[in-house]
């Protein structure tokens, strides 16, 4: 998904980012060599790389505790049932 279409900053540029340490939005930003411009992104990649970092905090609680993580899509399958 776009979340900047000024720089063309996707979800998957703001996951890789945060994959190599990247924990502000500048940081995403500067990881793909752009700036934000208009303004109208930041709220998205704030929202995105709090999503990404907790995640991130979940697996690392669940791999501590010797469990395997559970694939989104069983996640929701288990949850619509």
């Amino acid at each position: 998904m776009v979340i900047c279409s000024c720089n063309s900053l996707t979800h998957k540029d703001v996951e890789a980012a945060v994959a190599h340490g990247a924990t502000r939005p500048s940081e995403i930003y500067a990881a793909k060599r752009c700036k934000a411009q208009c303004g109208n992104c930041v709220p998205g990649v704030v929202c995105m790389l709090k999503e990404v970092r907790m995640r991130q905090r979940q697996a690392a609680e669940t791999m501590a505790h010797g469990c395997l993580p559970v694939p989104v899509a069983a996640q929701a399958e288990a949850l619509s049932a």
